[in-house]
């Protein structure tokens, strides 16, 4: 049997319960497969669930407000993903009717959908007979095929692209994606795959050869590099201090307390020299205090930031200028924030 047809048919019998796996609508498809993106389907379910309880339709995603969206959004990281969504909303919404485009081609146009999201999106909605590459799929291929080139190199995007694109059943192509998508995540796992219990056992290059370990082959990532954050929590009975991130980067439209960011971990004193410090808090008396000594260390794909919670009490909150604003207690909960500021903020207020 075909390697596609035997997929197919693991899947049909083994496939998860899932809510865009019942439907064909682009616009829920479109959804899932932004929220899935860098993200395991067990946390993004609930935030799949939680937008199409709060945008019904596309057209209700693109009138929501960007902290809405951001909120909403919250702790899925990679938060321009977000900004993409609700940018492709507002244009599908505006300028397209509502209606999503009904091709690989036309689909790629969209702002944050890539190669894989319009692959995925014109073949489980329209039929269209284009492959999908993800994690899942690089790791099957590599292991059935027994293909050592990096899949985070060039030649490797485009060979185990052409490799795809062979092997897919054209004439099922929904479900053929699904299929291998599927298989990535619950059997051939990246660790410790149960090969004994395998459909594709007999044919797997990499079982005969003792390499399921070994593939796929990834090119090391990028030096990472440390942050240290300091944040200023500075309150009276009833309002504290927040910013909004702006430019570019990961956080940007997110909200924060007043930082200060140095190459190195800090003291009080240093701490006390500190512009925005002085800046905010001038001569006034205050209450210093640091809310855990150890450092929180919140780790990013290329970056590990350690941070620091120093929470100032003073009786009045000065007068304030952009980016600050004054925020009271009882509302900080709504604003869309950074996972690391989420917890804070749960933990202490």
């Amino acid at each position: 049997m075909k390697f596609g047809k035997k997929l197919i048919l693991w899947y049909l019998e083994n496939k998860r319960s899932m809510p865009w796996r019942e439907t064909r609508d682009p616009y829920s498809i479109w959804l899932s497969e932004i929220i899935l993106q860098q993200t395991r389907v067990a946390q993004g379910l609930p935030y799949y669930l939680s937008f199409k309880s709060a945008f019904p339709t596309v057209f209700d995603l693109a009138a929501a407000p960007e902290e809405k969206v951001l909120k909403l959004w919250q702790g899925l990281g990679y938060y321009s993903r977000a900004r993409n969504l609700h940018a492709t909303a507002k244009y599908v919404a505006d300028e397209l009717g509502g209606t999503f485009p009904d091709s690989y081609a036309s689909l790629l146009l969209l702002k944050g959908v890539g190669d894989y999201t319009a692959s995925a999106i014109a073949s489980i909605c329209y039929d269209e007979a284009v492959p999908v590459v993800d994690g899942n799929v690089y790791r099957v291929l590599s292991r059935y095929l027994g293909v050592a080139t990096p899949i985070n190199t060039t030649q490797g995007v485009k060979e185990f692209k052409q490799l795809a694109k062979a092997l897919l059943e054209v004439k099922e192509p929904a479900t053929y994606n699904q299929a291998i998508m599927e298989f990535g995540a619950l059997q051939c796992k990246p660790q410790s795959p149960d090969c004994t219990q395998c459909v594709l056992d007999s044919d797997c290059v990499a079982l005969k050869e003792k390499k399921v370990g070994e593939l796929p082959v990834k090119l090391k990532k990028q030096k990472i590099k440390k942050r240290y954050f300091s944040y200023l929590i500075i309150q009276t009975n009833e309002e504290t201090i927040l910013q909004q991130r702006t430019g570019k980067g990961i956080w940007q439209g997110l909200y924060e307390f007043p930082l200060v960011e140095t190459s190195a971990p800090i003291s009080y004193e240093e701490l006390k020299k500190a512009s925005v410090f002085t800046e905010l808090l001038g001569a006034q008396t205050y209450e210093l205090s640091l809310y855990k000594e150890e450092a929180v260390i919140h780790k990013l794909s290329h970056q590990h930031l350690y941070t620091w919670f120093y929470v100032v009490q003073v009786q009045c909150l000065p007068l304030l200028s952009a980016p600050h604003q004054k925020v009271r207690l009882s509302d900080v909960e709504r604003y869309p924030v950074p996972i690391l500021i989420g917890n804070f903020i749960e933990a202490f207020f």
